[in-house]
């Protein structure tokens, strides 16, 4: 028995020289130490010895399986080891090339301009309202003074979708009749409407059938056209510049009396006259008027007791003057490589 142990030791060896890798280690354990290995065989054995016999001969079998074993874990490091430094080898990695450039994301500037908008207007104390984008024309035109054949209609170009009843909302006003028929003429509001609007229009440059609105509005006892001036004044600081200023011109609008346009100093010459404010030093930026009191009036509120103002800024137009776009598509597309005209600095 000892000189079958001892061939399989010495045939073991010549295996262990040759095996080359894992794979090879792993056939030598199934080989020697599998259920049907060389030394698990030897075994078979035990039952033809005497009692003494079974005691020296199991006693060597054992050393020889750890023998085995143990050698086979060895080369298996080494093996493992040696495979570990021929990749580190072949992936070297100079540090002192310059990295490759991954493409990567941008806030959108779009969503981030109508953000900033909702932390000035929140921090006067203005909650933001979002509405459905599917409208009644009752909420989008009539609760705003504008009844059927008002002529302001034509100008809105509206896209209907059932009928002349159901419409996509060409404005985000509708919710302040909705906000306003909830609060039964009973209470104050003050809200502003972020979202996305439709009208028929040319996409080009400057125009969009979609295009996201900003309007606001200001419920309660007392106020005054300075209160408005007051308010888009601190929130044109905070989105433009604190040297901002606002100015008021006369306008019209069916929802308001009386109705302004409001422009705002320049900030890219202080004033000095520009090609951005087309050399006048004033950029108009937005709508706003007193509450008309027929809309008071049809949405629960008495315009004897109440009033208030409201005002609309264009999203796309704001973002493009604050950040130099000229083309209003530039919201809309997906290309990365539109991310490299703007500094990530500047928008997150």
């Amino acid at each position: 028995m000892k000189e079958k142990m001892n061939e399989i030791q010495k045939s073991f060896e010549q295996d262990l020289e040759g095996a080359k890798t894992i794979q090879d280690l792993n056939d030598l354990k199934v080989k020697y130490l599998g259920k049907k290995g060389s030394i698990s065989e030897l075994t078979t054995y035990m039952r033809e010895l005497s009692p003494e016999e079974k005691k020296d001969f199991g006693a060597s079998l054992n050393e020889l399986k750890n023998n085995v074993t143990e050698s086979i874990n060895s080369k298996n490091k080494e093996l493992e080891e040696e495979e570990l430094n021929k990749k580190l080898a072949s992936e070297v990695i100079d540090v002192t090339m310059p990295s490759t450039e991954i493409p990567t994301g941008a806030p959108n500037i779009l969503e981030k301009v109508v953000e900033d908008f909702e932390d000035a207007f929140m921090s006067m104390g203005y909650d933001v309202v979002e509405g459905s984008e599917l409208e009644e024309d009752r909420f989008n035109f009539e609760l705003l003074n504008l009844p059927k054949n008002h002529p302001a209609r034509d100008a809105q170009d509206t896209f209907y979708v059932k009928g002349d009843e159901l419409l996509l909302r060409s404005q985000t006003s509708g919710m302040q009749a909705h906000v306003m028929l909830e609060k039964g003429g009973k209470e104050p509001v003050r809200m502003i409407c972020p979202g996305k609007t439709y009208r028929r229009d040319n996409d080009d440059a400057t125009h969009s059938h979609q295009f996201m609105q900003i309007e606001g509005l200001l419920i309660d006892h007392n106020i005054s056209l300075s209160d408005l001036k007051g308010t888009v004044d601190k929130a044109n600081r905070m989105m433009f510049g604190k040297d901002t200023e606002t100015r008021f011109r006369p306008s019209y609008y069916p929802f308001t009396e009386p109705s302004v346009e409001f422009d705002i100093s320049c900030f890219a010459c202080k004033g000095k006259g520009c090609s951005l404010c087309k050399n006048t030093g004033w950029i108009t930026i937005a709508g706003a008027g007193m509450v008309h009191p027929n809309v008071l009036r049809m949405c629960g509120y008495d315009p004897k007791e109440w009033n208030g103002f409201a005002f609309g800024y264009g999203a796309e137009r704001c973002a493009m003057l604050k950040y130099g776009i000229n083309d209003i598509r530039t919201f809309y597309n997906t290309d990365l490589r539109e991310v490299k005209n703007f500094d990530r600095k500047e928008v997150e």
